[in-house]
């Protein structure tokens, strides 16, 4: 099962920081290089390259935290979520890419070093994982602009 991440055209980039940490580098790619929603933009491709090492387990813990900060999920939802992503997700070290593709069909495949390493098929779980980033009131303001490319 292995299948390398799609071409796909970059829509904008920057780091994320925590404290003085730099965790991670991120580039947000679509087809044409633009992104105006999760319908329209599809493939939508989110690339994160991690800059430190950080265990499955606290990626899934900031990301279940970052759930129940949007409030756009329930906890029942977001368990479902975190036990499907903790069979899915690895351990990272720095240098190491891990790849969230947004498909025509509204599922998220993920890819870990480009290696395909499995698929989310809930429909709801794509604007919820892909809001930690791009939605409005995320905790990143400044790379969701970088990102989506705007000033």
């Amino acid at each position: 099962m292995v299948a390398a991440t799609p071409d796909l055209t970059t829509v904008g980039e920057g780091s994320y920081r925590y404290l003085f940490w730099q965790l991670y580098d991120a580039r947000l790619a679509s087809k044409d290089g633009t992104f105006s929603d999760y319908q329209q933009s599809r493939p939508l491709m989110l690339e994160l390259t991690y800059k430190r090492d950080i265990s499955k387990q606290e990626f899934i813990d900031a990301t279940v935290e970052q759930w129940q900060r949007l409030g756009n999920s329930s906890k029942q939802q977001q368990q479902q979520w975190a036990d499907t992503l903790d069979s899915l997700w690895r351990d990272v070290t720095e240098g190491d890419r891990l790849a969230a593709l947004l498909t025509e069909q509204g599922q998220v495949q993920f890819y870990f070093n480009e290696t395909d390493i499995g698929v989310v098929e809930d429909k709801d779980f794509a604007p919820a994982f892909f809001d930690i980033w791009l939605h409005p009131d995320t905790m990143a303001p400044k790379l969701r602009r970088q990102l989506i490319s705007a000033e």
